[in-house]
């Protein structure tokens, strides 16, 4: 998997409100109800992170889901990261 250009980023940016790119890679705070929600939305995306191979670098306290993606393989950002991206975001829609 190649590692996305610049403008490739900046590109899939513009389809990802919310997404930055912090410390080389993409970047995005999520912010629930209240921690069951905040959980939910982990344990649910966990099923499609595992089915892609794909694991993102995550952290939770209480209400709030802090995600950076990359691809180590790669050394960057990558287009399985713009898509996991997409779905992590299709997910917490449904926990809002």
């Amino acid at each position: 998997m190649q590692k996305l250009s610049e403008a490739d980023i900046a590109t899939a940016l513009r389809e990802l409100p919310g997404w930055k790119v912090e410390n080389g890679k993409l970047h995005r705070d999520y912010q629930f109800p209240d921690f069951i929600h905040a959980f939910g939305f982990m344990a649910t995306a966990a099923i499609g992170i595992e089915k892609r191979n794909h694991h993102p670098e995550w952290f939770n306290v209480y209400n709030r889901v802090r995600v950076d993606l990359t691809t180590h393989d790669s050394g960057g950002i990558t287009s399985k990261d713009v898509e996991l991206a997409k779905a992590l975001d299709a997910i917490a829609v449904r926990m809002q």
